[in-house]
């Protein structure tokens, strides 16, 4: 009931998977990531059991083929299962039953494997793999959105689109895992699903810039210490970066770059640039007030410059 990609980034070891369906919230069904430990995707007639145990025999130390075969052997319907898998060392294993919905097929590569079943043609995984590969040099999550975007366009779904997921973890096994997920983006219900994660996933990279500097102690939170001047310059460019990519309609990025230029003690720029942000959305006027009362900045300076 979809087409996906899973892969593993060898220069980072970080794993991934990326999908569409003409169903809801495909994104709570097919990918199940571990960092560190392996990537698996379960479709077609979908055994969700599939992902929870793939990941546990992955932990305990099975490959990929061995974790597919288990998985598959011991399955009552494994004719109308699509499975794929790859582990923490980058080794793959697809299987597509025999009873799967035409167009259906897997195909692998170096650490990536594209499956697709209920498909208008298998033009739609074999473009994939291409698309992954000749997208090479760009970001993982680049990547895979690419491998996503060919498979739609070369007629994806044969019941259409609705939904889709995008999920990146780490190569790290670690005692916080949650602090390996890269990436988690989900589309639950939408007439042009690729698209819309495309654009989220460009947002979720603004904000993680945005999240650089506003989670960073005495920068931004808490006393302001004076920083040496790099790396204030990379504060500074990382929320211009995040405010270019959220355009004029979203002013997250401009307000924060403005609260710190005035931590910074740089009084004249942040004027500026807070007349700007006001300018655009007057309710920051009243919330640069609430940043205040938080101790973020000087509330008399910030009472000033919310009546201007």
């Amino acid at each position: 009931m979809t087409y996906s990609i899973i892969a593993r980034d060898p220069d980072t070891g970080a794993l991934g998977i990326a999908c569409q369906s003409h169903f809801f919230g495909v994104g709570r069904l097919v990918g199940w990531l571990e960092p560190g430990v392996g990537v698996i995707a379960t479709q077609a007639f979908v055994n969700v059991g599939f992902g929870p145990r793939g990941l546990d025999l992955l932990r305990q130390g099975g490959s990929a083929s061995q974790v597919l075969s288990t998985l598959v052997d011991t399955d009552d319907q494994p004719a109308y299962r699509q499975l794929a898998v790859i582990d923490g060392a980058g080794r793959v294993a697809n299987y597509t039953g025999d009873l799967c919905v035409p167009a259906a097929g897997a195909l692998s590569g170096d650490q990536v494997s594209v499956q697709g079943n209920m498909l208008t043609s298998t033009a739609v995984y074999e473009s994939m793999i291409g698309a992954y590969v000749d997208a090479s040099g760009t970001t993982f999550a680049a990547r895979l959105l690419a491998a996503l975007r060919a498979g739609e366009d070369a007629g994806g779904d044969a019941r259409g689109s609705q939904s889709a997921v995008l999920k990146i973890v780490s190569g790290n096994r670690a005692g916080s895992p949650w602090e390996e997920t890269l990436l988690d983006i989900r589309v639950d219900d939408h007439p042009d699903p690729v698209t819309e994660i495309t654009r989220l996933a460009s947002l979720s990279g603004a904000f993680d810039q945005i999240g650089s500097v506003l989670f960073t102690p005495r920068l931004m939170i808490g006393a302001y210490e004076d920083v040496d001047g790099e790396a204030l310059t990379e504060a500074l460019d990382a929320l211009q970066g995040a405010r270019a990519v959220l355009g004029d309609d979203n002013q997250e990025a401009a307000f924060w770059k403005a609260v710190l230029l005035l931590r910074a003690g740089r009084q004249e720029e942040a004027a500026g640039l807070f007349s700007e942000v006001f300018g655009r959305a007057n309710h920051w006027r009243s919330y640069l007030r609430q940043v205040a009362e938080a101790g973020f900045v000087d509330t008399a300076t910030a009472a000033s410059l919310a009546q201007r």
